[in-house]
């Protein structure tokens, strides 16, 4: 269980993390003889062109040989690579290596009878079915550049994408399974072809069943090819791995940008394939014939890493899950996944565990299920709010580890490194800095605060391998973007707290710091107030405008399963809402002036789990705002809109 110990002051995490700063160049050229190079980097950083900078500028690979061919060629082709488990179909589909291989050169000998090679990029638009992970591999495998967007994407935000990273080629399928609907993507894919400037040459469809929308109804619009997948595969012949520079791009992977243009993270093949392969064995404690599920979506990065190219890249079995945490069927979902298939490390996001809390409070769901393959338990996303912390380690009776990276990351800037050493857990923070993470706490004029102040986190430039050199096409957008606000840093744009024993407590975007006549506080340390009160299974802080304290902390708060709710207006709800006052008074102090606190059926979030605090900020203080793109349920926003009123 959790502890409040801190970590020793030497040992195998702490020689780590020191000698990949002080000797960068040592280490990670270590790390990177677990991957076959066709030539074998000499240089670990090329720091020529700063605050630019590239790792492995002389070595040459191919990632999908790595993930693929080199297992197969070491005697274990018929290890299981990938597990496919939908809730919405009810089928299991299970890959080997040598099977996952051979699928993956067909589609690449296809997309190259198609023009594509090395460099160009193709733009993958895919639900999670095995489908999704062979497109990627098949562009890595021909040195090309995949840009994975969410399978759902509305038309404007998916021709936003093909504009930018100006694709030769669309690889998608009749549509994805939702629980209560059927989401037709053919029709979205014309209408961006149609909207984007740039012509995209060929679409390859897989198609699907149950979907009203077939090839031949799109096959006129967009200008482009478009041609059944499975019948361009059958007629190709199977592609070689190209060979690529380490710095070559692997993908592109789109996150929002503050002008409405989104921002092209570019991920390399060198750098990407040794951070991501040492951080399976030494974070996650994963290896060849182990299973990790990682309960994402490969349109989000942790599907990239965690999905697809880490557990691969092991040599291990990726579980891929098509369904929801909570309502396929139930919300024992992710427990029959771990004893159907020996998962022994679990990963998912803080929301899904708080659905699950929701649904299943006692954990009923949960023991009727044999989880002894189980060693470790992951969540990142957004941040682990201590009270579903406990809540969850109670039930699987061990640590539950918290750890913080981002898209631009690629992977952990913080976490229990349990497979080099298994630190203490402590409740409320992301563990400990990653090796090759030279992570600092900054004030708003870029000077280092003490331990246990709170700031700004930041990176000490350079960043380690694996995570973005650059933005796709831009530059300077990069160095504008993360680089200038703190010179010599990169900024995360979170806030947090780095504790005397060198733990970080994440504890919220800057722009979620708010300020209360003249106090700056952490939405996060409100929000851990309020979920502390069991009646709370999950809950939402924003500062509102007010003329006089400049902001004022709003609290949204969902009940947990079997809490009924009280009726407006009544004595219960009175005293449910002065408990939660209370709570926060108890816990933050006076300086808060928590007043505003209102029970709601549900929260609006992003597919992937982030609460969009944001947008329910602009709309409560009545500033023009758009439904992002990213929204899981926009009727959740629209019957919060009434709450959220100008002036409430």
């Amino acid at each position: 269980m959790a502890t409040h110990d801190a970590p020793t002051s030497s040992g195998p995490y702490s020689d780590a993390h020191a000698r990949s700063l002080t000797d960068r160049e040592g280490f990670w050229l270590d790390a990177a003889r677990a991957i076959d190079w066709t030539v074998a980097p000499t240089r670990a950083l090329d720091d020529t062109d700063a605050p630019l900078y590239r790792w492995f500028p002389d070595g040459v690979l191919n990632t999908a040989h790595n993930c693929l061919d080199r297992h197969v060629e070491a005697g274990r082709g018929d290890a299981p690579a990938l597990v496919h488990d939908s809730a919405m179909t009810g089928e299991v589909t299970r890959f080997t290596y040598a099977q996952l291989r051979d699928e993956v050169a067909a589609l690449a000998g296809a997309l190259a009878a198609r023009g594509v090679g090395k460099g160009d990029r193709v733009l993958v638009y895919l639900p999670m079915i095995p489908q999704a992970p062979i497109a990627m591999l098949a562009c890595a495998r021909l040195g090309a550049v995949h840009s994975v967007v969410f399978g759902g994407f509305a038309p404007r935000e998916l021709a936003a994408r093909i504009d930018d990273a100006t694709p030769d080629v669309v690889l998608t399928c009749t549509g994805g399974i939702e629980p209560k609907r059927r989401v037709e993507y053919l029709p979205a894919v014309a209408e961006a072809l149609e909207t984007a400037s740039h012509p995209v040459r060929t679409v390859l469809v897989h198609a699907r069943e149950g979907f009203e929308t077939a090839l031949a109804d799109v096959s006129a619009r967009g200008g482009a090819a478009w041609e059944d997948w499975d019948a361009a595969v059958a007629d190709a012949e199977p592609a070689a791995c190209v060979d690529v520079a380490a710095t070559d791009p692997l993908y592109v992977l789109y996150t929002s940008g503050t002008t409405g243009k989104p921002k092209g993270v570019v991920r390399d093949n060198g750098g990407h394939a040794v951070a991501l392969r040492w951080t399976m064995e030494n974070i996650y404690d994963v290896g060849p014939g182990q299973a990790m599920c990682t309960a994402s979506d490969v349109g989000w990065v942790v599907g990239h890493s965690y999905i697809v190219y880490g557990p691969l890249l092991a040599g291990a079995t990726t579980v891929m899950y098509e369904g929801k945490p909570v309502g396929t069927p139930d919300a024992g979902a992710f427990w029959r996944l771990v004893e159907d298939h020996g998962v022994r490390s679990f990963f998912t996001a803080p929301t899904a565990l708080r659905a699950i809390r929701k649904a299943d409070p006692e954990g009923e769901l949960l023991r009727a299920h044999d989880l002894s393959s189980l060693k470790h338990f992951f969540a990142a996303g957004e941040r682990l709010d201590p009270e579903t912390q406990r809540w969850i380690e109670g039930l699987l009776e061990m640590p539950v580890i918290d750890h913080w990276w981002q898209t631009e990351t690629g992977w952990a800037i913080a976490a229990n490194p349990v497979g080099l050493q298994e630190l203490p857990v402590k409740i409320g923070s992301a563990s400990v800095p990653s090796p090759g993470f030279d992570l600092v706490v900054l004030d708003g004029l870029g000077e280092e605060v003490p331990a246990g102040t709170e700031g700004n986190i930041a990176v000490r430039l350079p960043l380690p391998p694996g995570t973005l050199p650059t933005l796709w096409g831009a530059d300077q957008r990069y160095v504008d973007s993360y680089l200038s606000a703190f010179p010599g840093h990169y900024a995360t744009g979170d806030s947090g707290v780095v504790d005397e024993d060198g733990y970080v407590f994440v504890l919220g975007r800057t722009d979620d710091v708010i300020n209360v006549s003249g106090h700056r506080l952490s939405t996060g340390v409100l929000e851990a107030a309020l979920a502390a009160h069991p009646a709370v299974a999950e809950c939402a802080v924003i500062g509102v405008a007010d003329q006089l304290k400049g902001q004022r902390p709003s609290g949204y708060v969902v009940l947990t399963s079997g809490v009924e709710v009280p009726e407006p207006g009544s004595d219960a709800e009175t005293e449910l809402l002065d408990a939660l006052r209370q709570a926060v008074r108890r816990e933050v102090g006076p300086v808060a002036d928590f007043r505003d606190v209102t029970v709601v059926d549900a929260l609006p979030k992003t597919r992937s789990g982030k609460i969009l605090r944001k947008t329910m900020r602009q709309m409560a203080d009545g500033e023009d705002y758009t439904v992002p793109s990213t929204i899981e349920d926009a009727s959740v926003l629209e019957q919060l809109q009434p709450l959220l009123r100008p002036g409430r």
